[in-house]
């Protein structure tokens, strides 16, 4: 059947067959489904949705598109997706503390959607770490340092990799069905056993009610587990950064800092811990998730962690010295400027979308398919709700490239908090959990 006419079924709310859905996403990697028709697919996507069965053709097509990977190691293969925040770096702090435990993460990560950063440009900051390693080099890393985290390659879930950018610049990001079928394509490539889900909820989330979160956690661990990869979700709070640092260097010297126990940021240290007690004790690791939680906090403790991290770096090309010296390594704005509060008060609330928006327009993030990005720019130190803010506590400190797109961005930062001259406790972070049973 012609593209077109695929297209034409589902722009006009028809339901696609399996064999259909397989014909349009197989012709993606080799260019015979155009950028445009692949555009238009998203936004009809976006606009009509899929049921179940739909989710599911589409899933397995996009992990059809390349091979997938098996293993053969002394411990449980997992991985943990979040579905896209600002100031989320998990990823970093949570894939070392996994390995640390026994597990083996292979993960398979990518660039920044929207207002959210993505874990593989903030790897991209560290030089000579290589995102793009080929099939052998990622195995051998995962084996013998516990960990691996990259990005997309040729042989691993291609169609994926086309159909990401698209959606990143055609406002088709928020469609469940398109978000499902993205992250486990990717997850299921990676021969996972065992996955943890992050389902972000709130102003700075692609899913801004309770609602919605809940809706597409359901989806990705129904999909996923009917794949044969055991899979459980938390629902999570970004009605305000997760970490103090949004942008690429910033983040992942924050996540260095939390790893060596230089500066730990309390929401941070809760997620990533509630994070890995679950999908150790999903993973058969322990007995419970309290045992779970146990362990990675142990390991967090004890640098054993950072030395796991550091040993990924190394092994993937960055310095051997990152951990202990990554402030020597990272790239640094030209510009850095405190921003200050027009009124002194209490932090009441963030629009946090508008934060990451400010990080884009910074150079941290695309516009377009395919620009390219600064890793030096960004925000750090950014106050929390309950914070006390004046003339002596900014708001946080800019990082830009000049002093026109800080004074820009500076505004946008102002623009995006609210102060107020009561105190307010921070919002509850982990809001529901959805498993097996939930679905």
């Amino acid at each position: 059947m012609l593209t077109q006419e695929i297209i034409r079924i589902k722009r006009d709310g028809g339901k696609l067959s399996a064999a259909q859905i397989e014909a349009l996403i197989s012709g993606l990697p080799d260019g015979r489904v155009s950028e445009a028709q692949a555009a238009a697919f998203a936004m009809a996507v976006f606009l009509r949705g899929m049921d179940m069965e739909e989710r599911v053709a589409l899933t397995m097509a996009m992990r059809d598109s390349g091979r997938m990977l098996e293993w053969d190691l002394p411990g449980p293969i997992v991985d943990k997706h979040s579905t896209g925040g600002v100031g989320d770096n998990v990823s970093l702090v949570l894939a070392p503390a996994l390995a640390a435990c026994g597990a083996f993460v292979s993960t398979i990560s990518g660039r920044g959607l929207g207002h959210t950063g993505g874990t593989l440009d903030k790897f991209d900051s560290i030089p000579g770490y290589n995102t793009r390693p080929d099939i052998a080099t990622f195995r051998k890393v995962v084996r013998d340092c516990g960990c691996a985290i990259v990005g997309q390659t040729a042989d691993l879930a291609p169609a994926d990799g086309v159909l990401y950018g698209i959606r990143d610049v055609t406002a088709t990001v928020a469609s469940i069905d398109l978000i499902t079928s993205s992250i486990l394509s990717k997850k299921l490539a990676a021969g996972l056993g065992t996955l943890m889900l992050d389902v972000k909820c709130g102003n700075g989330a692609f899913m801004t009610t309770l609602a919605e979160a809940e809706e597409l956690a359901r989806s990705l661990v129904s999909v996923a587990n009917a794949a044969g990869c055991r899979t459980s979700a938390l629902i999570t709070n970004m009605d305000e950064p997760l970490a103090s640092a949004a942008g690429n260097a910033v983040e992942v010297l924050n996540a260095v800092d939390f790893l060596t126990g230089a500066h730990v940021d309390n929401r941070l240290w809760d997620l990533t811990v509630a994070l890995g007690g679950d999908l150790l004790h999903t993973a058969g690791v322990v007995t419970t998730p309290a045992l779970g939680a146990e362990r990675i906090a142990d390991v967090l403790s004890s640098g054993h962690a950072a030395e796991c991290f550091g040993k990924m770096v190394t092994a993937l090309g960055g310095p051997t010295d990152f951990v202990e010296n990554a402030r020597k390594y990272l790239p640094v704005a030209p510009v850095q400027i405190e921003v200050f509060a027009q009124t002194e008060g209490f932090v009441q609330a963030i629009q946090t979308r508008d934060l990451g928006l400010a990080v884009v327009e910074l150079g941290g993030g695309r516009r377009v398919a395919g620009d390219k990005i600064r890793y030096d720019v960004g925000l750090s130190e950014i106050a929390g709700i309950g914070r006390m803010v004046n003339g002596d506590e900014p708001l946080c400190i800019l990082h830009a490239a000049n002093t026109e797109t800080a004074e820009l961005a500076a505004q946008a930062v102002r623009d995006a908090v609210t102060i107020g001259d009561t105190p307010v406790c921070e919002p509850e972070l982990i809001m529901r959990r959805v498993g097996p049973e939930d679905v």
